[in-house]
């Protein structure tokens, strides 16, 4: 079977029908996604970012697969519950709430924030719903206002040691080419430009060329857990949001600094004994803060899936190839489960399932269906040249 086949039967056959079957709440609205092995939720909590994810993920699929009325739904279904019990009243997103709605953890998280606004955009494309286009750009606009100071009040370091995190403007960079048909054009590129800066120039390290997590606010390392720590699954899927921004600007050097990068953090994160992408790592080779460190993540092996086919469709490199092929062995043959559907979530250093959920606080429905869609596109790409 062809990769783009591949890649387009599992989206569709196997991705999509699962959370059609297993996440709707048709009593309170919106998504239950700590769905066991089976598809069988087995907690009711609804987490903000994870209804806006998979609003998103229907609403994506709508606009750029088929126009089926049932995807179109349950998107709907989605942003219901989020309008209606997902913000307070200053426009920003509750972290979780109840089955009903209520809510139970405070807007502390930007990343409710920013996957609304990506539901929203994708929603009003397809619905044609104004007010839903309004509110779209309303979300983004207040999550600019927040870019400093994400957490707000429920920031709880101090300013001892002031850092900036590299999850923002990696998030922006996708986030404002999602709301481009919404956004002034002006706006648009300023934030590219923001996002490009910051990624290439600021978290990449020139002498490691390794993506750090946080930085100092001038740019330099601090020597600390926090100053050293890499997340591979952060950089490599970075990564592909620049090579999206190199397509759209037709700036080559930035597609393959960004194919460099990403084949450099692959070589230093690999596991050598087990196989796999380590899920947190220490820049100087020491011990890392997460006692996680050591996992292999189902979305850390899909971003790299999506990075290198993408970095491959657009430079041709052989070790680009080289490497997918090495990444989709490995996650193909420990995360998918043809059984009972969709993917494990977390494996063991050495591979083994850990948690055999399909969905839970972290984990719901985009990751798995998004790079399925990416690849399939990428792959259709490379397969007709």
């Amino acid at each position: 079977m062809l990769y783009k086949d591949l890649y387009k039967s599992t989206l569709l056959s196997d991705i999509i029908p699962f959370w059609e079957k297993n996440s709707m709440d048709t009593k309170d609205g919106g998504y239950f996604t700590c769905l066991d092995r089976n598809g069988k939720m087995y907690d009711t909590d609804k987490f903000i970012w994870l209804q806006g994810r998979q609003a998103w993920t229907f609403s994506m699929l709508y606009n750029n697969v088929d126009r089926n009325e049932n995807w179109l739904k349950i998107a709907k279904h989605g942003i219901d519950f989020i309008i209606k019990h997902g913000m307070d009243k200053e426009g920003n997103f509750y972290f979780s709430t109840t089955k009903e709605g209520q809510p139970l953890v405070q807007p502390y998280n930007i990343f409710s924030d920013c996957f609304a606004a990506m539901a929203f955009s994708q929603y009003a494309i397809a619905s044609g719903d104004e007010e839903i286009k309004k509110l779209a750009k309303q979300t983004y606009l207040n999550i600019l206002k927040k870019k400093d100071n994400p957490k707000g009040v429920y920031e709880k370091s101090t300013n001892a040691r002031p850092l900036k995190s590299f999850a923002l403007p990696m998030i922006l960079s996708n986030l404002v080419l999602e709301l481009e048909g919404i956004l002034d054009k002006e706006e648009v590129e300023k934030t590219i430009d923001f996002s490009v800066h910051e990624v290439m120039e600021v978290f990449l390290d020139k002498k490691s060329r390794l993506i750090y997590e946080f930085v100092k606010p001038d740019g330099s390392h601090e020597d600390s857990y926090n100053g050293r720590l890499l997340n591979p699954g952060h950089g490599i899927e970075a990564m592909w949001f620049m090579i999206d921004i190199g397509v759209r600007r037709k700036d080559t050097k930035l597609i393959e600094k960004a194919a460099d990068t990403i084949l450099k953090i692959l070589d230093y994160s690999w596991d050598q004994k087990h196989g796999g992408i380590l899920y947190f790592m220490d820049a100087h080779g020491k011990p890392p803060q997460q006692l996680e460190w050591d996992q292999k993540l189902w979305w850390v092996h899909l971003e790299a899936l999506v990075a290198l086919s993408k970095a491959y469709e657009q430079t041709g490199r052989e070790e680009l190839k080289d490497w997918y092929e090495k990444v989709h062995k490995y996650t193909w043959s420990h995360f998918s489960d043809p059984e009972n559907g969709e993917w494990f979530g977390y494996l063991n250093r050495q591979g083994e399932v850990l948690l055999d959920l399909k969905g839970g606080k972290w984990k719901g429905c985009f990751h798995v269906p998004r790079a399925m869609f990416q690849c399939w596109k990428a792959f259709e790409n490379i397969e007709s040249k």
